[in-house]
């Protein structure tokens, strides 16, 4: 089990650092659209590049920052039923659904993102919007993102079982349950 929370550890470490470039991907995204509106309206200039680079912002955002969501419990979640659960119930509740929900989707996702990106690279796909980008960097965000997500899911796996084994996971395991704001 050690081996396994080290990989555990490892993994939560590295989608933080993920998790990090996700949060300046959003500053970089949002000046990028202020900057391309001003220099829109000011002076009536208007560049393809500028609107792809957000798309690539954006996709970032989305890709790159779903696994440290996963890390934080910050999900989705329905909370019918879980959130009136014990706690050694929901950890079953988590270890279910990531092995016959997160892990093979994930895993499916990357494995048909793949080609996908191999393609693009391959060929050396340029968007067809006058000025526009090249777009294989984006297309490899879907199968990394993936893949970050697959892995952080074995981590969540591997601290849900610890828990369930009676071992204290050193990272913190977030299993309580917190009804959304509203």
């Amino acid at each position: 089990m050690g081996a396994l929370l080290g990989f555990s550890r490892a993994m939560d470490r590295i989608n933080t650092s993920m998790g990090v470039i996700a949060y300046w991907l959003v500053l970089l995204a949002v000046v990028t659209s202020a900057g391309n509106a001003v220099v829109r309206y000011a002076f009536s200039y208007s560049s393809n590049a500028w609107l792809e680079v957000q798309w690539y912002f954006f996709a970032g955002i989305v890709m790159l920052g779903a696994a440290p969501t996963l890390l934080r419990n910050e999900h989705v979640r329905v909370d019918l039923v879980f959130g009136n659960l014990s706690e050694r119930k929901r950890l079953w509740v988590d270890v279910f659904g990531l092995v016959l929900f997160l892990l093979p989707a994930m895993g499916l996702m990357a494995w048909m993102t793949w080609p996908f990106f191999l393609d693009s690279f391959q060929r050396m796909e340029e968007s067809s919007n006058a000025g526009g980008l090249i777009r294989w960097p984006v297309k490899l965000i879907l199968p990394v993102g993936f893949v970050l997500i697959w892995l952080q899911g074995l981590s969540e796996l591997v601290k849900r079982v610890a828990l369930l084994r009676g071992i204290r996971p050193d990272a913190e395991v977030v299993t309580e349950y917190h009804r959304p704001d509203q």
